[in-house]
């Protein structure tokens, strides 16, 4: 195991440490419209390149969902590498 997958899996294990005692529920604006060739697409202003599209409003939002988390999750993994050992890893709350 190298070392990115030994720290997602040290980080992994204490978010669910922490989320096992307190939940935080991240939230975020976005903004849903019809699209001209039919259909709608959805972005989220507060994460730049997240967007979804669908045939139903509700089908365009669940897409952006997945596409906010995966950004998401393409971004620690991006922020992580080549830390070293001795990072400190610890969770803020934002309300």
């Amino acid at each position: 195991m190298d070392f990115i997958e030994a720290f997602q899996a040290k980080f992994t294990k204490f978010v669910q440490k922490r989320n096992h005692k307190t939940s935080m529920k991240k939230e975020f604006k976005i903004l849903i419209e019809t699209a001209p060739e039919g259909g709608f697409w959805a972005i989220c202003p507060e994460v730049p390149g997240a967007n979804g599209q669908g045939e139903t409003a509700d089908e365009a939002k669940e897409n952006l969902k997945e596409a906010v988390k995966l950004i998401l999750e393409d971004r620690l993994a991006d922020m992580t590498r080549g830390l070293s050992e001795k990072v400190i890893i610890d969770m803020i709350a934002i309300e």
